[in-house]
């Protein structure tokens, strides 16, 4: 698989697999698909693979480190810190909690879940309004320094807490929703990352699915999803919404490409730097989008979505949600 670079040295494959999915309770019924699926796509020449302590709590990172543990020196593994999870049960208590100790006592949970002795990309999950940026870095410094972790990154932060971060410690790669319906980051996020030389790892970068072609307004959801309660999926917005995946559709034919093909070429050429966040749990899924970089758009096709001037409708996450983005 092609290689790209994100910051500080930090080489990964130009797609990664986010296991988020696998199982949002604290039981994993389909679990031995899932760590098949995980050891698949090394095969297939993935190496780059996302999870954090909140999944679950803790299940997914255990499935995680199940599944790659045969093949750890081939892989980068990715996990979170940041929300309150109690270091004793597992219990998620709300909230975010990014304090030193804090830091230090998930790292030595998701070390032994993962079973690894580093975790090769370490993210902040949120933003902790409460806790000094340069308190969370200079502890992940110290991380690095002890051999734990091997590189630095931040989820959804903004650009000012990026800086200072930065500042401390050196950010591998920032984590934030960006896609062909999600563009906001290319007002400040994106040329701040790029001034500082950070990689970006943009997650749901299909949208939930939407930009698949998959979803309608037959399409429902039941209340454990999350898309249940997400104003883009009302069915207002996604009438609205369509217009984009009728356009990317058109495209994708004139390359004998599918709509998540496209949606995912198109974030593989806005920078080199960029390395698109997938999930899926199933087989044919994950070849027909890795079949993304087989996929290179041409500049009427680059022309034809900017000039559609596609206006999206709905906010991308609830109003909670969103509060604890961009601090």
């Amino acid at each position: 698989m092609i290689k790209r670079r994100l910051g500080q040295g930090l080489e990964v494959s130009a797609l990664s697999l986010g296991a988020m999915g696998y199982g949002k309770a604290r039981e994993l019924p389909d679990r031995a698909k899932m760590v098949d699926l995980l050891r698949t796509a090394v095969e297939r020449g993935m190496d780059f693979f996302d999870t954090a302590e909140v999944y679950g709590p803790w299940t997914n990172e255990e499935m995680v480190g199940e599944a790659l543990a045969p093949v750890r020196d081939k892989v980068k593994i990715a996990t979170k810190f940041g929300w309150d999870i109690d270091q004793q049960t597992g219990e998620h208590r709300g909230g975010v909690n990014s304090k030193p100790a804090q830091i230090r006592r998930a790292i030595e949970g998701s070390l032994k879940r993962l079973r690894t002795d580093h975790i090769d990309l370490y993210y902040q999950h949120r933003v902790d309004p409460d806790v000094p940026m340069e308190d969370v870095a200079g502890t992940v410094r110290e991380l690095i320094a002890e051999g734990k972790v091997r590189w630095f990154g931040l989820s959804e932060a903004g650009a000012r807490s990026i800086r200072r971060a930065h500042a401390v410690q050196p950010v591998a790669a920032l984590q934030s929703e960006y896609s062909l319906w999600t563009r906001e980051p290319e007002a400040e996020i994106i040329p701040t990352i790029e001034e500082l030389g950070i990689g970006l790892v943009p997650f749901s970068p299909l949208g939930k699915g939407f930009l698949t072609g998959k979803i309608d307004l037959n399409t429902t959801f039941d209340s454990s999803d999350i898309r249940a309660g997400i104003p883009r999926f009302s069915e207002e917005a996604r009438l609205a919404n369509l217009k984009l995946v009728e356009l990317t559709g058109k495209i994708g034919k004139k390359h004998g490409a599918t709509p998540a093909q496209v949606a995912l070429a198109w974030l593989l050429a806005q920078k080199p730097w960029i390395v698109p966040l997938f999930g899926t749990r199933k087989l044919e899924r994950f070849e027909e989008n890795i079949g993304a970089l087989n996929v290179t758009l041409d500049k009427a096709d680059f022309d034809e979505i900017e000039q559609a001037n596609i206006v999206i409708q709905g906010a991308r996450y609830p109003e909670e949600m969103l509060r604890r983005s961009g601090l």
